[in-house]
């Protein structure tokens, strides 16, 4: 059949449909006919559906009548006034920006910091949504995957301005992890600053015994003129050469000949103000003679190989007085102030209020004898004082070894596995790894950790730092009794597990150089 005209498509009985329904019946019937277009006919649009306002009232009441439920996890949100906000969506306020800060575990955490936001605001937001232990003694870390090399940020420094001296296609990021050092030469300066590596030119201080001078200046924010040997990696080649330095306030210099300081054979190499120093992270960078590698770079020149001023020192002492004293020259007093921040920076936990308490006790306790009808005296002798010690010791022992024997004392009580949820305890850890760790969480008298032995099966491995060194101590299993115990002097003093291991050292010493005090800690973000 023909059709002349236009036409459209229609389903029988469209007329009436829509009479009743509109366009929204045409869908009742299925037989399709044929019927010429109407030529202006009128096209239907759907049309906006205004609200009802009764509406928008009637959820303003019933919401205003249901009760708030409060935040059960405050401590996950960012403080009211805060320059740092942590989540996935950006704040209100356009002047945020977006970083990333990585723990230890390569896990990340976005945070929005705003223009002016130091990276000691950045860590203490960090601490409380991580829920860390302590406060203080956290730090943010620049690392340089890449040519593995690192620094810990200044309290004081802008995160974004640092950020923005990072090339742009690099793997730069920011690590945040402790750093129990970063203020440990203003406590022990001599161990930081030796004799023999202080300018013989710092005659201002005349009268003043070395250590003297050290502590007169670093209380003044300032820092002794350091010198002496190091290897230095020339530009040109891949040889590393022995040079003579001098590091004072007006920079960095070295000598042409040998150690003679006479204006005429120093050669300046760079200036304080625009550097940074940095640590190497991985041994023997680029073929340097020795493991304590560091280097300077410009502050705000991208992380370039050419860019680097490589140099090694001879053993880890050497190093950190080097390190320490860049620092100190850079900033001076802001460093002082920043310590003074951080021991007066209030301690938010319990325990580690009692924990801080205990260690600042520690240092003024006295042998004590109370064998006497007279009561109790000081012991002055020093040997006296180790004998009583090492007696306190077996009497402590054997008070635990009857404790443990009680009929309401079963294994449950503390079952052998409880030092695994501590945080000192890092598992089967390597030896290399846990220098590593202790090494790049500060090398500070005291600094400990305890890990699985992997040359002696079921025994442990105390590993402590001392002296910017770190020493081993095995813990072996042994039997007594019909009962297990830990030792690490041969069996003269027993523990039941290694949480007591650790807990009793951290009041004495026994067969350990120093008592425990900082554990090595790893969060994940």
């Amino acid at each position: 059949m023909e059709v002349q005209g236009s036409w459209m498509e229609v389903f029988e009985g469209s007329e009436s449909q829509e009479e009743v329904g509109g366009e929204d019946a045409l869908l009742g019937s299925s037989t399709l006919t044929l019927t010429p277009l109407v030529p202006h006919s009128p096209l239907r649009r759907s049309q906006p559906v205004s609200i009802n306002t009764n509406r928008t009232k009637g959820m303003e009441s019933l919401s205003s009548s249901v009760p708030s439920i409060p935040n059960p996890f405050p401590e996950l949100c960012s403080p009211p006034q805060s320059p740092v906000v942590i989540g996935s969506f950006p704040p209100p306020s356009s002047d945020k920006h977006l970083i990333k800060v990585y723990g230890e575990d390569n896990h990340s955490r976005s945070v929005w910091v705003s223009p002016g936001t130091t990276a000691r605001e950045v860590c203490h937001l960090l601490v409380q949504t991580a829920h860390c232990s302590d406060q203080e003694n956290w730090a943010l870390i620049e690392l340089h995957p890449t040519l593995g090399l690192e620094r810990c940020l200044e309290d004081h420094e802008v995160v974004l301005e640092i950020r923005a001296t990072w090339p742009l296609k690099g793997e730069t990021k920011l690590l945040f992890r402790k750093n129990y050092a970063k203020y440990e030469f203003f406590r022990k300066p001599m161990l930081f600053f030796p004799e023999n590596m202080i300018s013989d030119s710092a005659d201002v201080t005349k009268g003043m015994t070395p250590s003297e001078l050290i502590q007169s200046l670093l209380r003044s924010g300032n820092c002794p003129e350091i010198q002496g040997f190091l290897h230095v990696r020339e530009p040109s080649r891949k040889a590393w050469k022995r040079v003579y330095f001098f590091l004072r306030r007006s920079g960095l210099y070295s000598s042409t000949k040998g150690s003679s300081k006479e204006p005429r054979h120093l050669q300046y190499v760079a200036d304080l103000e625009d550097l940074n120093v940095y640590t190497a992270n991985s041994p023997k960078l680029q073929g340097a003679p020795t493991e304590f590698t560091f280097c300077v770079k410009p502050s705000r020149d991208p992380a370039r190989a050419q860019a680097l001023k490589l140099l090694c020192a001879e053993n880890e002492q050497t190093r950190t007085c080097w390190t320490s004293a860049f620092r100190l020259f850079k900033y001076g007093k802001k460093l002082h102030c920043n310590y003074q921040l951080s021991t007066s920076a209030p301690q938010r936990l319990e325990g580690t209020q009692h924990s801080a308490a205990k260690s600042r006790s520690s240092a003024n306790l006295v042998a004590m004898d109370f064998s006497g009808k007279a009561g109790g005296r000081v012991i002055l002798n020093a040997s006296e004082a180790q004998n009583a010690e090492r007696e306190e010791g077996q009497a402590w022992r054997r008070r635990e070894a009857l404790r443990c024997s009680l009929p309401n004392l079963n294994s449950a009580a503390r079952p052998s596995s409880i030092h695994r949820s501590q945080p000192w305890f890092h598992g089967g850890v390597s030896r290399k790894e846990a220098q590593k760790l202790i090494v790049e969480q500060g090398l500070v008298d005291g600094m400990f950790l305890i890990r699985e032995s992997q040359q002696h099966s079921q025994c442990f491995v105390l590993s402590l730092c001392y002296k910017l060194k770190t020493k081993h101590y095995l813990v072996i299993p042994c039997e007594e009794g019909g009962r297990k115990y830990y030792t690490m002097d041969d069996g003269l003093t027993l523990f039941i597990d290694l949480l007591q291991l650790v807990e009793f050292h951290q009041i004495n010493k026994g067969i350990l150089p120093v008592c425990l005090k900082h554990p090595c800690i790893c969060v994940a973000l």
